[in-house]
């Protein structure tokens, strides 16, 4: 990115800075949607500078989905953690989280599910695997919380509600009732598993 002369560089603000406009370029055009140079161009860096903080095109890809992982999933956990200690007021909260979050303006899905959908090599891949386990060890602890008999089977079928969901408020939600009618399944599920 252009600094004026006699100006000291701080690598890190502007790999940050780098960061931030890429994950919204990436979001909404894809991974493929954007070449090197005009992605270049669009966050105000030469090409030595993009190479230089990640080696590669696929570098900065894997920093942007790596990234939004982290913010992802403390998101989330933040929620359930609020929620208090109820395993159901947990869901609960977390399923409105997301709601919240399907009804931004420019929501898109998941970001890390949609660069593995696009690309099924690393490092998209890779990182979409790292995301995906995250949510599953989260919901797994809030199985185990609620006395489930198997809570990493509860954990993975709240996962899958959970992306299930995202996928409907994405590509087919006309009412918007996505997480809420996941939140409800969920707690059905939760309720189910934990009564035998």
């Amino acid at each position: 990115m252009p600094v004026p002369r006699g100006t000291s560089l701080d690598p890190e603000r502007t790999r940050a800075t780098l960061l931030a406009a890429a994950t919204e370029i990436l979001y909404e055009r894809g991974l493929d949607g954007v070449g090197v140079a005009e992605l270049c161009r669009a966050v105000g860096a030469s090409k030595e500078t993009l190479y230089r903080h990640f080696g590669s095109k696929d570098g900065l890809i894997e920093a942007v989905l790596d990234a939004r992982s982290d913010r992802v999933v403390r998101w989330i956990t933040e929620a359930v953690e609020a929620a208090g200690p109820d395993p159901a007021a947990q869901l609960t909260a977390l399923f409105r989280a997301l709601g919240d979050w399907y009804e931004e303006p420019g929501f898109r899905g998941c970001a890390i599910v949609n660069a593995a959908t696009q690309r099924h090599v690393p490092p998209a891949r890779t990182v979409a695997d790292r995301h995906l386990a995250r949510y599953r060890e989260l919901l797994t602890g809030i199985a185990e919380r609620a006395g489930a008999p198997e809570p990493a089977l509860l954990g993975r079928q709240l996962l899958i509600l959970l992306e299930g969901a995202t996928v409907v408020a994405d590509h087919h939600d006309p009412d918007g009732h996505a997480a809420q009618d996941a939140r409800l399944a969920a707690l059905a599920l939760l309720d189910r598993s934990t009564q035998r």
